[in-house]
């Protein structure tokens, strides 16, 4: 399918905007990586570059569905959940799994992107957004990630900088 739809990520603003074609169709507030930009297997950086919507996973499942292994685990998410479970890394609602496009930069070897597991995702609504504080990966609203995903199609440009 050919979509004008894009994606820019910018890490220092710390937004992802949905373009199609040259017109700004939604600005939303996420957070990528604590540790910052990088390429780098086992960096927990948010990688750079030109990137594609590679999978999407979770089409139908409810807000807050968990998901571990890019599988639903039959939980909804609650405040109950992260107190029993305080350090686990929350993957929500919707997957957009990213696969980078430039080799050596986000493509093979130890930067790539699909094999660092990089998805754009859902987050407890209690997770400040607008700040550095992912793993990697890039944290949304539920929401906001639920309508992003209706939206985008496997293929989807997604450039982050």
């Amino acid at each position: 399918m050919t979509t004008d739809l894009r994606i820019e990520i910018s890490i220092g603003e710390q937004t992802l905007a949905l373009y199609r074609g040259e017109k700004l169709l939604r600005r939303y507030n996420v957070s990528t990586a604590r540790n910052g930009a990088g390429e780098r297997q086992d960096s927990f950086c948010t990688p750079r570059g030109e990137h594609v919507i590679a999978e999407k996973i979770g089409a139908g499942c409810a807000a807050g569905t968990v998901f571990v292994g890019r599988r639903p685990t039959g939980e909804i998410y609650a405040p109950e959940l992260r107190q029993a479970a305080p350090d686990r890394d929350w993957i929500l609602t919707r997957i957009l799994w990213l696969d980078g496009c430039e080799d050596g930069i986000n493509r093979g070897g130890e930067v790539d992107s699909k094999r660092r597991y990089i998805y754009i995702h859902g987050t407890p609504d209690d997770v400040e957004l607008g700040v550095p504080g992912s793993r990697g990966c890039i944290r949304m609203r539920n929401s906001d990630i639920m309508e992003l995903f209706d939206e985008v199609e496997t293929g989807t440009p997604v450039w982050i900088g």
